[in-house]
Parts: C-alpha cells; structure tokens; sequence
C-alpha cells in the first residue's frame, strides 16, 4: 500500500476544514426550529405556555418522547446546552468521518502479493 500523495492530503485537510467550517458556523445561521414536522403534528391544537398540546385534535397529543431524547447530541446542541449547536456539528463531522473512514479501511481491496 502506497502512501497518499501530497495533493490528495491537502484535498482530504481541506475538505475536513470546509466541513468542520460549515458544520460549525453555518449552523448558527440555521433555524433554531427546524423541523417542520412538528410544526404539521401541532396544527389543530391549542398549545399551553411549554408548547404542548393543551386542547384541541392534533396528532401531536399521542406523541411520546424519544427513547433518545436524552442522548449526548439530542436536539442539535451537545448535552443539552444552549449555544452547543455549531460543537455538536462539529462532533458530528468527526464521528461520521471516523466511521466512514474505518469502513473504508476495513473493507478496502488489499493487493495481492
């Protein structure tokens, strides 16, 4: 197995940069409430004062809350926090990368000697 070649390196650093860039700066300028789902299960309800359904017919009476609602990367921020949305990005950038990168590597063709 050869080594990459030093453009091929400078390719895979600027992508992890541009990646690592739009995860975590782009991600402010996002909606803080961006799914429109939500939005669609809530019409027909009357919300109380925490914007949960308080009356009316609405599928989102029957809703439960995920089994991973409390996860480390819940709702787009990290543990939680307020102003974690651009780190959970980021996090999520390197955990995919990570994965996608060892099965590559796992199941990359070897040469035959």
């Amino acid at each position: 197995m050869t080594a990459p070649s030093r453009g091929a390196t400078r390719f895979y650093l600027g992508f992890l940069l541009i990646a690592i860039l739009v995860a975590g700066g782009l991600s402010y300028l996002a909606s803080p409430d961006p799914d429109g789902l939500d939005t669609v299960t809530l019409s027909g309800c009357t919300l109380d004062d925490a914007g949960e359904p308080a009356a009316g017919t609405c599928i989102a009476q029957n809703a439960d809350e995920h089994r991973l609602a409390d996860s480390p990367l819940a709702d787009y921020a990290v543990g939680g926090g307020e102003g974690t949305v651009g780190l959970a990005g980021i996090v999520g950038v390197i955990v995919t990368l990570v994965v996608a990168g060892g099965l590559f590597w796992l199941l990359r063709t070897r040469s035959s000697p």
